[in-house]
């Protein structure tokens, strides 16, 4: 299996497969090489902005987990392009899984979501992701490779850096008063990777699947349990007007979108049977 974006997630993929499955991972970083090979993954030196190096990756592997980021600018996913015409070079894998977001959606007003809505991303960051799920998808069709879609909420894990509300509850960062307030969905990164891992193997050619837990929150009541969690008081809550003047446009735009997320296609297709159901569970396990 080649591993195309191996961070906190694709290291959980990989301590889950090794030693069964042969784990490869892309890096453009030499100072990731030493940390990959320690984990038992065979490091691989690329990089998704330069085609030339990546050339060796045709039929290299029979299975692909995609979870590297696109470029921060440009409304297309160019990386995911490169990696897709790679992939196409030699023997085109058997299946390939890509992390995208659930934020195509764009806002859906807190209504229940399926993967058969339309795509109506709002924001940059989630047009390049719609770009890439449309290359993949394309991929997956013309070369006869299995794609699988993961869209993926927020991601928390005690042991994952900046995986917990803890740091946010502590500075007193602000939340929307109830009247304003939108849904958030999550998902543990434990969970996440064992969805990946199965999407591997399980489910339907060009299929999509909401990767969540069985949380339905608001943002402000999340905050708010959570801070009864680690026993600090709740934090403050502003009209949206208010908290514009407070957050950054990057942490507004979170606050901009509201949905709710059908997880059934992910329990009944990917078999997929959630270690932590609700996000209150998994933030209670672990160093905090």
């Amino acid at each position: 299996m080649l591993i195309v974006g191996c961070g906190d997630v694709g290291l959980r993929v990989a301590r889950g497969l090794t030693p069964r499955v042969r784990v490869l991972a892309l890096t453009s970083q030499s100072t990731r090489v030493a940390p990959l090979r320690e984990a038992g993954i065979v490091p691989l030196i690329g990089n998704l902005d330069d085609m030339r190096t990546l050339r060796r990756l045709g039929a290299l592997a029979s299975h692909v987990l995609h979870l590297a980021p696109p470029a921060a600018l440009g409304p297309r996913d160019e990386r995911t392009r490169h990696l897709m015409a790679a992939l196409r070079l030699r023997a085109a894998p058997q299946s390939l899984v890509y992390g995208s977001t659930t934020g195509v959606y764009g806002d859906c007003q807190g209504v229940l979501v399926s993967e058969t809505r339309a795509l109506r991303p709002q924001t940059d960051r989630a047009q390049r992701r719609a770009d890439a799920q449309a290359a993949v998808l394309h991929f997956g069709r013309a070369a006869g490779t299995s794609v699988r879609v993961l869209r993926i909420p927020g991601i928390y894990a005690a042991d994952r850096e900046g995986g917990t509300p803890l740091a946010r509850l502590q500075k007193r960062t602000p939340v929307l008063r109830r009247e304003e307030d939108v849904f958030t969905n999550h998902i543990h990164a434990d969970d996440l990777a064992r969805a990946c891992m199965l999407a591997l193997w399980r489910g339907g050619a060009q299929r999509s699947f909401n990767v969540s837990d069985d949380t339905a929150l608001k943002m402000g009541d999340y905050m708010d349990a959570a801070a009864a969690l680690y026993g600090l008081p709740p934090p403050p809550r502003f009209t949206r007007e208010a908290l514009a003047r407070e957050l950054s446009p990057m942490q507004m735009s979170f606050m901009g979108e509201s949905r709710r997320l059908d997880n059934r296609r992910m329990k009944q297709e990917l078999r997929m049977r959630l270690r932590y159901s609700d996000v209150l569970t998994g933030l209670a396990v672990g160093p905090r």
